[in-house]
């Protein structure tokens, strides 16, 4: 299936006033050495001069506008318009490298759920940064992807534009309801495992923009700690329902205390933000049980890392609040 003549890549990109960005977005979709694709920009209420700049590529471009209401929705639309046997979406902040349509297509096979590649991160004017993610050492197998998700619910992967998503995969979970997480990768990351194999590629597909206004800048409000322990609790009961709907085994609970990404947004949740901290039966003596055992649990991450990881929980758990902070500022900021 590695003919262009059988793949058609349907690129959506959500955009909501990334007028400064979005052209360069849909500018590497377009410029993709691949006959076969589309392009569907969806704007989501921009106010700023973002429909000029989307206006201005014409018919070479699918062009929908709609009234805010939010990206999960805008991704609805998109894919509800779209063909393509492969969907990537791509956020307009982002920029699709050169050939990564046929580095995706390399390796693209039936039974899959998707393809994941490498992210270089790159500042606001583009420049690189030299960080790649999700940082890899080795090329995971399907198999291992599906057995850190059943005893952790974690497994290395890119956010959102890093993704190229099975159709037939995203047929049987979208449109994605008021019951999942607002952004599209986090539902569709969650679920990719369960639906089929997660292939990974070490090249680099995009750039990865990161600026002031990035959702992904955790450590710019303390609340964002317990924000992301609820898009993961989001995540989890919406893995339930839908195997539950489709009559495959459940995750069970305990296995959102064995993940050591959400095990450090615990630690700074319960630090910084008790009185809202969103995980039930969670406290700091249990925490600092859990870093302890991520040492033993099943995980992609090197023993060397999760000992770091599990001391950095260790003394944050147990240091003055006012050292707390600066321990989660260096770790997050």
């Amino acid at each position: 299936m590695n003919s262009e003549n059988l793949i058609k890549f349907s690129i959506i990109i959500p955009n909501y006033n990334y007028g400064r960005y979005v052209g360069e977005a849909i500018e590497s979709a377009l410029n993709q050495d691949w006959e076969n694709k589309e392009v569907i920009v969806v704007d989501d209420g921009s106010e700023d001069n973002s429909v000029d700049v989307i206006k201005s590529f014409g018919k070479k471009i699918k062009a929908l506008f709609q009234k805010n209401s939010g990206q999960r929705e805008a991704n609805n639309r998109g894919f509800l318009e779209s063909s393509g046997d492969v969907v990537i979406f791509l956020d307009s902040d982002d920029v699709l490298v050169p050939g990564a349509l046929h580095k995706i297509a390399a390796v693209w096979k039936e039974g899959l759920s998707k393809v994941q590649g490498m992210m270089l991160r790159t500042d606001a004017s583009g420049k690189s940064m030299n960080v790649i993610v999700p940082r890899l050492t080795y090329v995971p197998a399907p198999q291992a992807i599906r057995q850190w998700m059943d005893a952790t619910f974690e497994y290395p992967t890119p956010p959102g534009s890093g993704n190229a998503w099975s159709r037939k995969f995203l047929e049987q979970i979208f449109p994605l309801d008021d019951n999942c997480d607002s952004s599209t990768d986090s539902s569709c990351i969650a679920l990719a495992p369960y639906w089929g194999n997660v292939v990974t590629i070490q090249d680099t597909v995009v750039l990865y923009r990161t600026h002031g206004a990035n959702d992904s800048n955790i450590a710019s409000r303390d609340t964002n700690y317990s924000r992301e322990i609820r898009r993961g609790l989001t995540r989890f009961f919406t893995v339930q329902r839908y195997c539950r709907k489709n009559n495959l085994t459940l995750p069970d609970r305990k296995i959102l205390f064995r993940g050591s990404s959400l095990l450090q947004y615990r630690v700074a949740s319960l630090r910084l933000t008790p009185s809202v901290h969103p995980l039930a039966g969670d406290n700091r003596i249990r925490a600092l049980a859990d870093a302890v055992m991520i040492l033993f649990w099943p995980n992609f991450r090197s023993f060397r890392v999760r000992l770091a990881i599990a001391a950095w929980s260790a003394v944050t758990l147990v240091v003055p609040v006012s050292v707390a902070r600066k321990l989660i500022l260096k770790r997050y900021g």
